[in-house]
């Protein structure tokens, strides 16, 4: 399963690695309970809590269609004493 594209590294989710709490970009199309097994079997952890939101995605123009990427972005919390391997970031 392709459910997580990639982990996101800004100012804020470098603030809540301190809290065991992991942010990454997710399909759009993809459930909490989707990720959250998919986390668990991947990673061999326990998540306790995760949160979502669709943020808006930057317009794109193809000839006289305007069209918008939206995506998904996962909070994921773990139990203590568990963490995640650092994923590697997107290269542009």
């Amino acid at each position: 399963m392709d459910g997580i594209k990639y982990a996101v590294f800004i100012d804020k989710s470098i603030r809540l690695l301190g809290k065991n709490q992991y942010t990454s970009n997710v399909e759009s199309g993809s459930t909490r309970t989707e990720i959250k097994h998919w986390v668990e079997l991947f990673f061999g952890v326990k998540v306790i809590a995760m949160n979502s939101h669709r943020l808006p995605g930057k317009g794109r123009r193809m000839g006289s269609i305007m069209g918008q990427g939206n995506y998904k972005r996962m909070i994921i919390m773990l139990q203590p004493g568990y963490s995640i391997p650092p994923l590697r970031k997107k290269r542009t």
